[in-house]
């Protein structure tokens, strides 16, 4: 199955103006998705686009992206589609990760990323990574824990 944008409807203003600023955080440390370079694209109701420019820090030694980094922008790019559901305050934490790889990146890539179930406490969710010719690299899914905002 192929998540596209136009499968999800705009997210409302407010909401989208809160989690504009993603993935550079006004408190502005520099934070590991920071670090890998993974740069917003779309933000809808239900999904995310977000693309990791090719950097040679992210290699490795065989000279292709890093499964790390390929895992890491799975987990990363539904962070702002559960942020924007949920109280302002409250904390989530990926609790399962699954990633499948399916080709090699040399290059550029684009993940595309959508809630699949949003429950009270549990978020279910899945990403695929694309390269530069839209082939399908990795796909995964997520599973976080969500608190609500501390009294």
């Amino acid at each position: 199955m192929v998540i596209r944008a136009d499968d999800y409807p705009p997210l409302d203003a407010d909401r989208h103006r809160a989690w504009s600023f993603f993935p550079h955080f006004p408190d502005g440390i520099e934070y590991f998705v920071n670090v890998i370079g993974l740069e917003m694209e779309e933000l809808r109701d239900g999904y995310a686009r977000m693309k990791l420019p090719f950097a040679e820090t992210n290699l490795q030694a065989a000279g292709l992206i890093h499964g790390g980094v390929i895992a890491s922008i799975i987990d990363t790019v539904v962070v702002p589609i559960i942020g924007s559901h949920v109280p302002e305050g409250s904390r989530w934490s990926t609790i399962e990760l699954h990633t499948q790889y399916h080709r090699p990146l040399t290059g550029d890539a684009v993940v595309h990323g959508c809630v699949v179930k949003h429950g009270r406490s549990i978020v279910f969710t899945r990403a695929e990574v694309v390269d530069a010719d839209d082939r399908l690299v990795a796909s995964g899914t997520a599973t976080y824990a969500v608190a609500p905002p501390p009294d």
